[in-house]
């Protein structure tokens, strides 16, 4: 079954860091583009940050020099680790995976950044 599964979820001060994890099944790993996705309510899904499958990194211009991806192929695992955290990064966090015509999505995580 190819599935995609988030966690690593949750509330968070102001300036605080979370970790996010996806862990995919059913399809080989290593051969597929990966991405972080979020959407706020009332607002459209954008991309957060994206990762090739030889690690090379992309990122918004809002969380840039805040938020790492990477990827771990032997573990089947993108990871999303979030640093300083702002009230606007409160979202639901969707991870991503594409590979020709192949469009994959998680269920989605909630983060929410707030005091």
């Amino acid at each position: 079954q190819v599935q995609l599964v988030e966690s690593g979820g949750g509330l968070v001060q102001p300036g605080g860091s979370l970790r996010l994890s996806c862990v995919a099944s059913g399809i080989i790993f290593s051969n597929y583009y990966m991405g972080w996705y979020r959407q706020a309510p009332g607002k459209q899904r954008e991309l957060v940050a994206s990762i090739t499958g030889d690690s090379s990194t992309d990122y918004a211009d809002s969380v840039k020099g805040r938020f790492t991806i990477s990827r771990g192929n032997a573990k089947n695992t993108v990871y999303l680790q979030m640093n300083s955290l702002k009230p606007e990064d409160t979202a639901v966090y969707y991870c991503n995976g594409r590979r020709g015509l192949y469009d994959i999505w998680g269920q989605g995580t909630q983060v929410t950044v707030s005091s």
